[in-house]
């Protein structure tokens, strides 16, 4: 089974070596697609060079372009065509634990075609967060799963694994959202497309280098998604009454 581990970066250059590291130490044979959006820090040369060492680390720029979904879109396509059966988004900050990766592409080998890393199932947990992230996070995820009844505890989460086969019938290059909104829109079409989620405890751990990318038009951008996402599934009820489906 080939897996690849898509990791988008911006400003990262303190990091990445060290995920990918971590990345191939727990998986061996993966094959590391490292997406940067022009990072002026040197990023995408720090993940060169960790790539000469290490082997098997695709590193593509971006320039002039930003944002989390089109560099996943981008890193998507790029793991499907190299031959990957599991693709795993992670992000380049090391708050995702590369200790669980073995887990979660175990679970899609096993039947799944999506694996959430959830911080919000029994034994799922946040280290180090301010209470007001916090409190956003979790009111933001239970705002998306009441709103589009997605019966999905952290929809925002960014830790994932999915079969490719599930990538590909959820259309993901059609997303075009960023941020939190690619994680919801890309849960949303998994579940109308009636896939299989799994959700998997993990711990999350706020980052020791760096800065957060989160903005308030980041979580304006989700809000405003879940909204139009929930238009979208009343008329499309609406239109398959009218057919008589």
């Amino acid at each position: 089974m080939h897996v690849a581990v898509v990791v988008p970066t911006y400003q990262e250059a303190g990091n990445i070596a060290d995920v990918c590291r971590r990345v191939r130490d727990v998986l061996p044979d993966a094959r590391i697609v490292v997406v940067d959006d022009d990072s002026p820090d040197g990023t995408a040369d720090a993940a060169r060079a960790v790539g000469a060492e290490l082997g098997d680390v695709e590193v593509v720029e971006r320039h002039g372009e930003r944002g989390l979904g089109g560099a996943y879109r981008l890193g998507f396509r790029r793991a499907i065509d190299a031959g990957a059966d599991v693709v795993v988004q992670m992000d380049a900050d090391g708050s995702h634990d590369a200790g669980d990766l073995p887990v979660l592409v175990a679970i899609v080998a096993h039947g799944a075609d999506l694996v959430i890393g959830s911080r919000y199932v029994p034994g799922g947990r946040t280290v180090d967060w301010p209470r007001r992230r916090q409190a956003l996070s979790r009111w933001g995820n239970r705002y998306a799963a009441g709103v589009l009844g997605l019966a999905v505890n952290d929809a925002t989460a960014g830790y994932r694994a999915y079969s490719t086969d599930a990538l590909e019938r959820t259309g993901f290059e059609q997303v075009r959202a960023d941020g939190y909104g690619f994680q919801v829109e890309m849960t949303h079409r998994l579940v109308r497309a009636e896939g299989k989620i799994v959700e998997f405890p993990i711990t999350f751990r706020e980052r020791t280098v760096g800065r957060s990318k989160l903005s308030r038009g980041i979580v304006n951008e989700a809000f405003g998604l879940v909204l139009r996402l929930w238009v979208a599934d009343r008329r499309g009820r609406r239109e398959r009454r009218r057919r008589g489906m």
